[in-house]
């Protein structure tokens, strides 16, 4: 029987996930389909029961649900109970299994840095505390949580043993950093930007886990500022795999998918 799997968020127009996975499953012979789900605020529990009676195999969670559907899963992996944030469901047997990709998809898809290297977190979503445990697991130490709402960066940062600061603070402190990496939804589809550049120092390394468009307006005056950039498509395709190895059991190509990528949408993975 054909299986079917999903990628559910608000927004979710956007996302590339079904065009990835569906050419995966092409590539390997799976019988299967792969499909975009908008689940609107209040309706994640009425969602997750739906699809687990029309028999999904398994699907992503973006956002803004990577720690709202916690407590309507099964089984946790160890990442997905550290991290308290979800981005892969695996449905068996009428089970939930949730586990959390972003991380290391993130630190796979990196350039290579020393563990000793200065990183400033934009942001205190489940992407930034996932990115913030593989970080830490991976041997890097230095980590300093910034957000809007400086309660929730404190929150992070307490909970992954890291620092914290404000957004004025990052800006004016801009330029100590050696990696600052955004997750905020800030330049999606809009020209805003998570935080002023103007401290920000040539050589730095600038990334921004946004796919689309895949150079943001944070990337772009980065780049004008003599760093280099890197756009969120590694780090998509790297956590994609992963999931998709957790379905299927195959890991599948993750250069090709990336050079495809970006090719389709006109731009470039990293600019170094």
């Amino acid at each position: 029987m054909k299986k079917w799997y999903a990628v559910i968020g608000d927004p979710i127009a956007h996302s590339l996930s079904p065009v990835m996975h569906e050419e995966w499953f092409r590539l390997h012979g799976i019988d299967a389909s792969f499909i975009p789900i908008r689940v609107k605020p209040g309706e994640l529990k009425l969602a997750v029961d739906a699809m687990k009676r029309l028999g999904v195999s398994g699907f992503n969670v973006t956002l803004p649900f990577k720690q709202e559907i916690v407590p309507l899963l099964d089984e946790l992996s160890p990442a997905a109970i550290t991290m308290n944030a979800v981005n892969t469901v695996v449905c068996k047997d009428g089970r939930l299994y949730g586990t959390n990709t972003d991380g290391d998809g993130f630190v796979r898809s990196l350039p290579v840095l020393p563990k000793d290297a200065a990183i400033l977190m934009v942001g205190a979503g489940g992407a930034a505390r996932g990115i913030t445990f593989a970080l830490k697991r991976h041997g890097f130490g230095d980590i300093t949580i910034t957000n809007r709402t400086a309660r929730r960066a404190e929150e992070l940062a307490g909970s992954t043993g890291t620092g914290w600061i404000t957004v004025r603070d990052a800006e004016e402190q801009l330029g100590k950093f050696d990696l600052i990496i955004n997750t905020t939804s800030a330049g999606m589809g809009d020209g805003a930007l998570p935080m002023a550049t103007g401290n920000l120092r040539s050589g730095a390394s600038v990334c921004d886990i946004i796919y689309t468009p895949l150079e943001t307006p944070l990337l772009r005056q980065a780049k004008d500022r003599g760093c280099s950039t890197q756009n969120g498509v590694g780090m998509f395709v790297h956590q994609g795999a992963i999931a998709f190895e957790e379905w299927t059991g195959i890991t599948p190509d993750t250069d090709g998918m990336i050079d495809n990528i970006n090719r389709n949408l006109g731009g470039t993975y990293a600019d170094r």
